[in-house]
């Protein structure tokens, strides 16, 4: 994982990975220059039209989230708050 976060390109992975990642790269940085091409690259690798899908639904919700939060603002709790709020997902789960 740590070679991936470094690069991608060069880190030990299977290409329909490798792959996957430079479509999303390319979807998250360069929007405007996708195109069918770069998905038949994809594609060719053996990546199935439904990974595709799925990957880039995901993709676009952390885009989404990472612009809004951008935005807005937001701030990352303190360090001390993800291990209590584990425990008390663990517990309760997301119900009130």
């Amino acid at each position: 994982m740590a070679s991936v976060l470094k690069d991608y390109r060069t880190a030990p992975i299977d290409e329909r990975v490798r792959a996957t990642l430079r479509l999303l790269e390319t979807f998250t940085m360069r929007p405007e220059s996708i195109g069918p091409a770069d998905v038949r690259a994809v594609l060719a690798t053996g990546v199935t039209r439904e990974m595709i899908r799925d990957a880039m639904y995901v993709a676009f919700l952390f885009n989404t989230y990472d612009r809004l939060a951008d935005t807005l603002g937001w701030e990352l709790p303190e360090q001390s708050f993800y291990p209590k709020a584990g425990k008390f997902l663990l517990k309760k789960g997301y119900q009130l």
